[in-house]
């Protein structure tokens, strides 16, 4: 018999009496005469399977009685098992009931006392819109219909072409408007409708309808008339969208500054897009009640440059979105659907609660250049060979403060978690990720954008002038160096850019309320303002998660937790007591002005086309701004056309042949393919 199986045999009656006779195991005898399993196999080759099968295991209780040795101590350090003393669990007092019974009845108190300043709130704010209510009671009623009897027929020229049309203007949108003057449109029908014709392949019932607005600086915006002559030359949006077969539909829309009879603001956000929403309802109630001359409804085209081209994103964005209905209840708005066909999107000043971060990703430390006296560039550098520097008194490059500095640094940081939470990806399936020091492959995308721009261009016979931000070998551009181009254009605005800390931005005074000039709506210029006396938040969050610890060490002494409790409640009573919503806008209206809340999600019908345009010399909002917003819209599944454009700065309107021309395509697109997204049907 081989020697392993004598020894398990041997063990097997040994366990068995053992067992028996409840004694213990003669273990050092086995560990004695047992070499290890692995060496008996390499050393008994005749050992055979059925041999193993006919041989029971033996359990090595070996490990019960060899001392537990930590490798990772020193010489001197630890003890042994035997030495250590068991953890006592402190006794319960009295004292500790009595803290806990205390702890109970401070936290419902508390939760009561919660409840109630929320409802002294809501009421507070209830009467103050009871009586802006009865201050405004008396606005006028307006009836939402159409007399398609009085109209103005008039005739102006396109490229030396007579363009006929029928101006139906000043009709209401909104039932009770606060602003009369600015709630209202301007309709505007090729004649040859009137009379069975068609105009570029359109008729009365296929006619897209060009809805742009005249919105800059979220200022009111009158309603966009035709006219013969642009700041581009040429005829205007109006006239050309006419001479090209669409008709078009063109609102007024409240701003800023907009204050009534009794001295409240009126136009504040959300209004301007509730006034694009109203319009857009109008044109749909025309056509169901039959009275519009003509226009397919389902081929809204919205258009805007700037603040503007931001409300003609939202527009798209939200179509039918049960955000705003209370708002289009309360003027009076018909009970139509919002949603729209395209969006044309110049510069568009959006995504304002995440731009002041995207600014100091391109214009990091960056200083900011007087405006005069105006530098020339080369021919074809700008639209008309210039470029308007930033605005500083003195003529000469005004460097950052050390405050702005320090906000620039960390405004710069932040945006690589916003960037990287959305996840975008470009058309290759790569995720567009951004480093805290700036760089990334979104950082390569935006190159991209103006590499593209430039080498458009110089296909096109322009002269690029040599940027040294610009490296071109033979007629190809083959690269582009962010860092330069920031110091070569510089920062046209200040730190930061949107969301000042002394609420100096046209941008503060749009988040304003009824009551309220001006706003922040980003926390952390709200902090950093000093208004309030706010805690940094990275050291709230340093003091938050010392909280918790602390709690956590405490939960089995009560009276320790009480004093921990106290303390907590009274903080949030300090922060709960600042008034805050004078000085913050609220995050609902914040999310209503942000078109990137609503694309792809189930409250809202986002448009299916989009055309977005971003000079190349554009510094009062960053590229990375219209990059985020049309790489979120291709990630859903919209079509975009999103390029930067050579020579351009600020500005839109610059390319309307181009922009009628992408309008029928889509158009032909959506026909072509019956697999196009489109906004949701669901009437309101």
């Amino acid at each position: 018999m081989p020697y392993l199986k004598m020894i398990r045999q041997a063990a097997l009656g040994a366990a068995v009496c053992a067992a028996l006779l409840q004694a213990p195991l003669f273990p050092a005898a086995v560990r004695a005469a047992e070499p290890p399993l692995q060496q008996e196999i390499t050393d008994t080759a005749d050992t055979t399977a059925a041999a193993a099968e006919e041989t029971p295991a033996v359990i090595d209780h070996s490990a019960e009685y060899k001392p537990v040795v930590n490798e990772f101590l020193k010489e001197g350090e630890g003890r042994p098992a035997s030495e250590t003393v068991p953890k006592t669990v402190p006794k319960y007092t009295g004292e500790d009931r009595k803290a806990e019974n205390e702890l109970l009845k401070l936290n419902k108190n508390y939760a009561k006392e919660k409840t109630a300043a929320r409802k002294a709130r809501a009421a507070a704010e209830k009467e103050r819109a009871e009586i802006r209510e009865k201050k405004q009671a008396s606005r006028t009623t307006y009836s939402l219909t159409l007399d398609t009897d009085k109209y103005q027929q008039q005739t102006l020229q396109v490229n030396g072409s007579a363009v006929t049309f029928r101006a139906y203007e000043g009709l209401p949108y909104a039932a009770r408007p606060y602003a009369p003057e600015y709630q209202k449109l301007n309709l505007y029908v090729p004649d040859a409708y009137f009379h069975g014709g068609s105009v570029n392949g359109y008729t009365a019932e296929t006619a897209p309808i060009f809805m742009p607005n005249n919105v800059g600086g979220y200022m009111p915006g009158d309603a966009a008339t035709p006219s013969e002559t642009s700041r581009h030359g040429g005829a205007n949006a109006v006239l050309r969208a006419l001479s090209r077969g669409c008709v078009v539909a063109a609102p007024a829309i409240r701003g800023r500054t907009l204050q009534d009879a009794n001295g409240y603001y009126v136009g504040k956000a959300p209004a301007l897009i509730v006034d694009y929403k109203a319009a857009v309802r109008y044109v749909r109630l025309l056509r169901d009640k039959g009275l519009l001359p003509a226009g397919d409804t389902d081929r809204i085209v919205a258009s805007g440059t700037s603040a503007g081209g931001a409300l003609a994103a939202l527009l798209g964005a939200t179509g039918n979105s049960r955000d705003y209905q209370g708002y289009l209840k309360d003027i009076g708005a018909a009970k139509e659907r919002d949603d729209i066909f395209a969006v044309q999107a110049y510069c568009p000043i959006t995504n304002l609660d995440n731009a002041d971060m995207a600014y100091e990703w391109m214009f990091n430390g960056i200083p900011m250049a007087d405006k005069k006296p105006v530098r020339e560039l080369p021919s074809g550098a700008s639209s008309d060979g210039k470029i308007q520097l930033p605005p500083e008194a003195g003529g000469v490059v005004k460097p950052l403060t050390e405050q702005q500095r320090k906000a620039s640094a960390k405004l710069k940081e932040s945006f690589a978690t916003y960037l990287n939470d959305l996840n975008l990806k470009d058309g290759k399936g790569n995720i567009l990720n951004v480093a805290t020091d700036g760089s990334g492959l979104f950082k390569e995308y935006i190159e991209g954008k103006y590499i593209e721009a430039a080498q458009a261009a110089l296909d096109n016979g322009t002269r690029l002038g040599n940027p040294d931000w610009l490296t071109v070998s033979g007629s190809k551009v083959v690269f582009m160096d962010t860092v330069k181009y920031a110091n070569a254009v510089k920062r046209l605005k200040s730190v930061p850019a949107f969301d000042s800390f002394d609420l100096s931005s046209g941008e503060n005074s749009e988040f304003g309320d009824a009551e309220t000039d001006r706003r922040h709506f980003t926390w952390y210029s709200l902090v950093e303002s000093g208004e309030l006396n706010l805690p940094d938040p990275d050291t709230e969050k340093a003091e938050d998660e010392k909280a918790a610890l602390a709690w956590r060490l405490a939960e089995v002494k009560p009276q320790e937790r009480l004093a921990l409790r106290k303390a907590q409640i009274e903080k949030e009573k300090k922060q709960e007591a600042l008034p805050t919503f004078q000085h913050v806008a609220t995050p609902q209206v914040i999310k209503m002005m942000n078109p990137m809340y609503y694309i792809g999600t189930p409250d809202a019908g986002t448009a299916p086309y989009w055309r977005i345009r971003h000079g190349v010399l554009d510094r009062d909002t960053a590229l990375a701004v219209p990059a985020i917003l049309a790489l979120k819209l291709e990630n859903e599944g919209a079509r975009v056309d999103f390029q930067a454009v050579w020579g351009y700065g600020h500005d839109g309107d610059y390319d309307l042949d181009q922009l009628f021309d992408w309008i029928d395509a889509s158009i032909q697109d959506q026909e072509n393919k019956k697999d196009v997204p489109v906004a949701s049907q669901k009437r309101i």
